[in-house]
């Protein structure tokens, strides 16, 4: 660890660096032995990079909702993204909602197969003994908002959660726990809550009250990924990602400041009957103000709780990293924070992510 001076005072003390999840790497494999040779003992948690069919986020889910019996995609031509087609479904009649049955969501299958590279790394020293193996799971939200008509969005959701429960139970089984870490994912979420345009006017949930639901729209979004969240056995660590999208490397909506981060992160952990390990939490390339970070001061994590601050841009590296940091410490000096990129490496080029690994390195060895 080491002390980062803003001016002269306040100071804040960098404890490490998270790994959202997706990297532009071809296997778990190669993902795994490429964070591990970059960041070496800075990094608490290895993530698989989201290989495969996982290379887009939530994307490959619309064929788990096409298998489904009563769902059917809505009729005209395919609305393709990355490969994906993403017209959405709506229920067709031939089941109930309340019987609706997904098969696997293939979240599972992927940590289990990459787990094995990852115990094989260790092995081989590759892998420091003590990291965790990370695997992320997106807020059911995400999937049934990109995969569900709107008008059907409350009665699939119930089905695609349990399918989602279904996922995590099975990767707990099958990793142990002292191997485990889950990172919920909340993206989507932050579109509702903010209002957001996603491409068929403004978004809103069929639970916020604006929208003729009976729920405030962050306690909605909050009590639904806490649900979730709640099923990761104690002995598993577990953290929360908050995040304004990642398409075409930019958000959905600009957050103002951070305060609909905090009411989102204080009210998980108002929600869950267990400890969060860590929060990552945004910070964009043009804010180094300290308004920007002021609503940290609400924040109310235990102690114990990692804070990251997505604010690593390769496009400003070293000295915007310390801008930023720079307006976090008029905010958390005192406080141990770790920093990270805002989202994953997998939307850009396969050849910056050794720069990036690089970035985090030389921001937390300024020597």
């Amino acid at each position: 660890m080491h002390d980062l001076d803003a001016t002269t005072t306040p100071r804040l003390t960098l404890h490490g660096a998270h790994l959202v999840g997706s990297v532009n790497l071809p296997t778990a494999r190669e993902t795994l032995r490429t964070l591990a040779g970059g960041l070496g003992a800075h990094a608490r948690r290895l993530p698989d990079g989201e290989v495969g069919e996982r290379f887009h986020w939530i994307l490959f889910q619309g064929t788990r909702f096409s298998a489904v019996d009563g769902l059917a995609r809505v009729p005209g031509d395919p609305v393709v993204v990355a490969g994906f087609d993403l017209r959405p479904h709506v229920l067709d009649g031939s089941v109930a909602a309340a019987d609706l049955r997904f098969g696997p969501l293939g979240y599972a299958e992927a940590a289990i197969a990459s787990y094995a590279d990852f115990v094989a790394l260790r092995a081989e020293g590759v892998v420091a003994p003590g990291t965790r193996f990370q695997v992320g799971l997106p807020s059911p939200l995400a999937a049934v908002t990109t995969f569900v008509a709107a008008p059907d969005r409350e009665a699939v959701y119930p089905a695609y959660e349990a399918a989602m429960v279904r996922e995590l139970e099975a990767i707990v089984e099958a990793v142990p726990a002292a191997d485990l870490a889950v990172q919920v994912e909340l993206a989507t979420d932050f579109a509702f809550v903010e209002g957001a345009h996603l491409g068929a006017g403004v978004a809103r949930a069929w639970f916020d009250r604006t929208a003729g639901g009976d729920e405030d729209v962050v306690d909605g979004c909050v009590r639904r990924a806490a649900r979730l969240a709640a099923r990761v056995p104690a002995e598993v660590e577990l953290g929360f990602h908050l995040c304004y999208g990642d398409v075409a490397e930019k958000h959905f909506v600009e957050p103002a400041d951070t305060g609909n981060l905090v009411a989102v992160a204080n009210g998980l952990v108002a929600a869950l009957p267990r400890p969060i390990t860590w929060v990552h939490l945004p910070v964009p390339i043009d804010r180094d103000d300290v308004a920007y970070v002021r609503p940290l001061e609400g924040l109310s994590l235990d102690d114990a709780t990692e804070l990251y601050l997505g604010l690593l841009h390769h496009e400003d590296g070293v000295d915007g990293a310390a801008r930023r940091l720079a307006a976090a410490a008029q905010v958390l000096g005192g406080r141990t924070v770790g920093v990270a990129t805002e989202c994953g490496f997998g939307r850009g080029p396969r050849e910056r992510t050794a720069e990036l690994l690089g970035l985090h390195a030389a921001v937390l060895n300024p020597a």
